[in-house]
């Protein structure tokens, strides 16, 4: 069980949902790291007193050390930074919520300390993943599932001789576009791809959801995590956000975990494992009002980067890096009013025609096929 914890993205929506979790569990935060939000930083600072704020943004961590100056908290910037925050001697867990590719490198250090890796980042398994997991075999780091689904799938394989897996079903919500035609998708806005069904999550990953990618990456996620090829992982589109994910056995049992659309249940088990504690901070599932619960196949012609993305899990090597690399340049671009909707899946699909696949990368490998991709959605 945890006790001391580094928050690696604590300014975001997992970051401030893993400090509600710390506080009710009695935890302490002992270092907080983010990208650029200042203002934030200083509230997470002054509440909950770490020895270590970071900013990956060197101009906030800078304004963020004035603002600071008053108290005992040292404020570091770069990735100089989010590394320190990440393998601080007083801590025993990461909680690795950083966006995108921006969390492998701090995550990759947390594990190289042995800590526990409460792992909120998709993209650094999607990237890399036999490299990490190596590593994390190498030095006698855990990593603990924070995503909803991935919580799932742990908790229903559990105590089960993974030789009996018949399938992992991942479930997924559909986004705000569910049942829609491609024809109806071509003029959608941010804010209409901002407006989540049932999950509160930043920016990037609530259009990964609307776009179906989200799902996708977490197809590749639960590849490398529970060593399954991608023929035995299976998508149903469940709308309600109850079932989180399920298990299927060799004797045709199906396991489920089922819970409210709460994140901090899934980022609490991770801090818990191998135990269960009682919190207030986690919303109890109301079975006898949450409704009738639903079940459908995704639309892979409509949805084109879910495709895309199991192409990609196929194809191995860098191809992740470069699906992955390619879509958060196109989001970035679409959240910028720079491209479409639809342009997404199109500028992903042409990154990866266009970026060489290496198969058995180095990181350095990983790192260069993000960045061609990142380059030639432009």
């Amino acid at each position: 069980m945890s006790n001391h914890v580094t928050i690696l993205g604590s300014t975001g929506s997992i970051g401030r949902q893993s400090l509600e979790v710390i506080a009710a569990l009695g935890m302490e935060a002992v270092a907080l790291a983010a990208n650029s939000s200042v203002k934030r930083m200083e509230e997470q600072a002054r509440q909950y007193k770490p020895k270590l704020a970071v900013l990956a943004d060197e101009k906030a961590a800078a304004d963020l050390r004035v603002r600071l100056a008053d108290t005992n908290v040292q404020v570091l910037g770069g990735l100089g930074g989010l590394l320190e925050a990440a393998v601080i001697p007083s801590a025993d867990t990461a909680i690795a919520a950083l966006v995108g590719m921006a969390g492998l490198r701090p995550t990759l250090a947390a594990i190289r300390e042995g800590k526990r890796i409460a792992l909120a980042n998709k993209e650094t398994l999607v990237c890399a993943g036999p490299l990490v997991l190596e590593e994390a075999r190498d030095y006698g780091a855990k990593i603990l599932p924070v995503d909803s689904e991935h919580s799932a799938l742990f908790q229903c394989l559990e105590g089960h001789d993974r030789r009996e897996v018949k399938r992992l079903i991942l479930t997924c919500s559909g986004g705000p576009f569910y049942g829609k035609a491609q024809e109806e998708l071509a003029h959608i806005t941010v804010e209409d791809a901002l407006r989540h069904p049932n999950w509160s999550m930043g920016a990037k990953i609530t259009v990964d959801s609307a776009t179906l990618m989200n799902k996708g990456l977490e197809v590749i996620e639960a590849m490398h995590l529970y060593r399954v090829p991608v023929e035995k992982i299976s998508v149903v589109i469940h709308r309600e956000s109850i079932i989180h994910s399920l298990v299927e056995y060799c004797d045709n049992a199906v396991l489920a975990q089922m819970g409210a659309p709460d994140m901090r249940l899934p980022i609490q088990y991770a801090l818990t494992w191998p135990n269960r504690a009682a919190s207030q901070a986690v919303t109890p599932l109301d079975l006898w009002n949450c409704g009738p619960l639903t079940f459908g196949s995704p639309d892979l012609d409509t949805f084109r980067c879910l495709a895309l993305a199991l192409e990609a899990a196929k194809t191995g090597g860098t191809a992740g890096a470069i699906l992955n690399g390619a879509n958060e340049g196109a989001v970035a671009r679409f959240l910028a009013g720079e491209i479409g909707f639809l342009d997404i899946a199109r500028k992903v699909e042409r990154a990866m025609e266009r970026v060489p696949v290496v198969q058995n990368p180095t990181m350095q490998d990983i790192l260069d096929a993000d960045q061609a991709a990142r380059e030639s959605v432009g």
